[in-house]
């Protein structure tokens, strides 16, 4: 099964704006293109029921309806039940209201590990309780490759460690961790396992409920949606950490992480991600299957495509010396995020692109840990190219091919 792009591509109204017209888009991991069905939810919520939900009268039932509506399908398509998916206004507001609950439950000594392959998103927020007593310990990359080796977490884990957080991908490295196999070895420990997200999901949802992960974060922004922050937290820590929000809300489980109200309008349209997946879904495939399932074959498809096409241009890079490629040279192993070092700033390389139609970016990304790790100059960061399945071949060789002019 092959995925057909232009059939992808007209879910997404970009690929019809002029202003875009005979550009390639390769600055996805920062966030992605949204499709029609998210824009049309969330034009039919802000025309017709811009209200307070839940109250007796027709708009005001439409609109909550919509956003329990969202709920049910993004939690079915992760396969985790509908109250441990809760909406919030970013990933790093997510994480940091979690930090908050953690030190809470607490006691001084106890160990949190973050690695040094995360975005700031969601190793600050933790690296901080430092501050209230706890000890940080770090897993860190290995300074070539960018690897997160297994053992050298197993080396830090004792019973005093509570919770270990790490990226299902580093939005620079690309190297896709084995999250299932992880999580296990932090649950043997005792611990709990927070998985970010976040530069994985838009390559695929993933299925949460196999995975194993306690805590799973990601932003719809990057998976064709608002801009919103979705974490999934198992119902019985949920219920153990201490309630976050108001007061009234402490005994709903998707209301104790969001101190103050949902925006409506944004969660309700997150029911357009699952409509898009869902016409992927049918437009490829005849069988038909639960919601999981469907999930499971969209993110295999999506994968594959991705594969396909980013093996060309991590081969080009890995033979050119005066590119360092950050993070594994196999399509399989990574995510379509590709971290180039140069002898010249990113940023300086990605204007050049920009003259030749190719949209991309230069700088540290926020990953500022992982490229020191690996010895990246700083103030030269890297050239970020990043691409997802609405991506096409030819998009690609044109990069390549402006890479090699510039």
């Amino acid at each position: 099964m092959k995925l057909d792009t232009q059939f992808v591509r007209a879910q997404f109204p970009a690929f019809r704006e002029v202003s875009l017209a005979g550009q390639a888009f390769f600055g996805n991991a920062g966030g992605s293109y949204t499709c029609g069905q998210v824009i049309d939810r969330l034009t039919r919520f802000y025309t017709q029921r811009k209200v307070q939900p839940y109250a007796p009268y027709a708009a005001s039932l439409l609109a909550g309806e919509e956003m329990d509506e969202a709920r049910a399908r993004l939690s079915a398509v992760l396969n985790v039940a509908p109250d441990e998916l809760s909406f919030g206004p970013s990933t790093t507001q997510n994480t940091y209201v979690l930090s908050q609950a953690f030190a809470a439950m607490m006691a001084p000594g106890d160990v949190v590990i973050v690695t040094n392959q995360d975005h700031e998103a969601n190793t600050g927020p933790w690296r901080r309780l430092a501050e209230r007593g706890f000890e940080i310990r770090e897993w860190r990359i290995d300074p070539e490759s960018g690897h997160l080796d297994p053992q050298a977490l197993e080396d830090l884990l004792d019973d005093r460690v509570r919770l270990v957080c790490f990226p299902h991908c580093s939005n620079v490295v690309g190297e896709i961790n084995d999250v299932a196999a992880i999580c296990a070895r932090i649950h043997a420990a005792g611990a709990v396992a927070c998985v970010d997200g976040v530069s994985y999901a838009p390559h695929g949802l993933p299925d949460v409920g196999a995975l194993g992960a306690d805590i799973y974060l990601f932003s719809a922004y990057k998976t064709f949606g608002p801009h919103q922050g979705i974490m999934t937290i198992r119902r019985a820590l949920g219920m153990a950490l201490p309630n976050q929000g108001h007061v009234f809300n402490g005994d709903t489980l998707y209301k104790r992480f969001t101190p103050a109200g949902p925006d409506h309008a944004q969660v309700a349209a997150c029911a357009g991600m699952v409509d898009y997946l869902d016409a992927l879904y049918d437009h490829h495939f005849s069988e038909s299957a639960d919601a999981p399932s469907r999930g499971v074959a969209v993110h295999d498809l999506i994968r594959a495509h991705e594969a396909a096409l980013l093996q060309p241009l991590l081969d080009h890079v890995a033979a050119k010396n005066t590119m360092r490629l950050i993070g594994p040279a196999d399509a399989a192993r990574r995510a379509p995020t590709v971290a180039i070092a140069l002898a010249e700033p990113g940023e300086a390389v990605a204007a050049r692109l920009a003259e030749r139609g190719i949209m991309a970016e230069g700088g540290d990304f926020y990953a500022g840990r992982a490229l020191s790790g690996m010895g990246v100059e700083m103030e030269r960061g890297v050239l970020r190219l990043s691409f997802v399945h609405y991506t096409t071949r030819q998009e690609v060789d044109g990069l390549i091919d402006a890479l090699d002019r510039v």
